[in-house]
């Protein structure tokens, strides 16, 4: 170039689009919705609870999900029954019965079929499982909504009783029959070797008298119902024909009806079992 000379701007390239055209500002990106999580000093509350209950009860989860499941009340699960205890403890209540029908099978070789039904059936019942329940604490490991939670859920004998049988159906599934089958060994064994209450509970007392005099099967009614929701106190009436009928009462409807059938045999000068 010359100099003096004025550079020669129509030799350069034009300058391309993406050069010329101001850059677009980028579409804002829509936020993701935070992730619920429970505070850090809840989950390691719940952490330590369950490890504290497998030390107790001699079994380790392989899938902690199944151990979740079994100890979440329909409360927490937002309404879904199949996220919570319910489906473990309809497999679990099996179970149970099958493992416990086995060991009385082997342990009382003697006994009919009557008394096996009648142990099997004390050892099964809501209460002895929410007996079982308590002695492992299990109440404290049960995932509850605030509101159950505060109506006292963890110390209700139906709750105790459906969890205890849901742990039962989890670690069935887990660990397979043999771990299910050692679980309630360890659990039920004792309970199975000394009967917490009489074979011959009082209702099955009246209902044999009863029958061995030509009189049909006693009839139950609940007459009232007293008591706060989660834990009422029941009063049960007991009628036979061509007799003055008998009441009780107590924290279920069995104990109240047990009750009511031990009050009408004393009368009658039916001696029964204290319960």
């Amino acid at each position: 170039m010359r100099r003096g000379a004025k550079p020669d701007t129509a030799s350069k390239p034009a300058p391309r689009d993406s050069e010329s055209a101001p850059t677009a500002a980028p579409e804002p990106v829509a936020a993701s919705p935070p992730v619920k999580r429970r505070p850090r000093s809840t989950r390691k509350r719940v952490a330590t609870t369950t490890t504290g209950l497998e030390k107790t009860i001699g079994y380790r989860f392989k899938d902690r999900d199944l151990l979740d499941r079994s100890l979440t009340h329909i409360s927490v699960s937002g309404g879904n029954r199949a996220n919570s205890y319910q489906r473990l403890e309809f497999l679990g209540d099996h179970v149970l019965g099958l493992v416990i029908s086995d060991m009385l099978f082997q342990a009382f070789s003697k006994a009919d079929e009557g008394e096996l039904s009648r142990r099997l059936a004390d050892l099964v019942r809501r209460e002895a499982c929410a007996d079982v329940a308590r002695a492992i604490e299990l109440g404290q490991a049960i995932r509850l909504g605030s509101s159950e939670n505060n109506a006292g859920g963890r110390t209700r004998t139906a709750i105790l009783a459906d969890v205890c049988e849901a742990l039962v159906g989890a670690v069935y599934l887990d660990g397979g029959y043999p771990a299910a089958e050692k679980l309630v060994e360890r659990l039920w064994g004792e309970r199975m070797r000394t009967p917490a209450r009489p074979l011959r509970d009082p209702k099955t007392v009246l209902q044999e008298w009863a029958q061995a005099r030509g009189l049909p099967t006693p009839a139950y009614r609940e007459v009232e119902r007293t008591g706060p929701h989660h834990s009422p106190v029941f009063r049960i009436e007991v009628k036979l024909p061509n007799k003055e009928p008998a009441e009780g009462s107590g924290r279920s409807k069995r104990s109240a009806e047990q009750a009511a059938a031990e009050a009408l045999l004393k009368r009658e000068g039916v001696k029964t079992e204290p319960l």
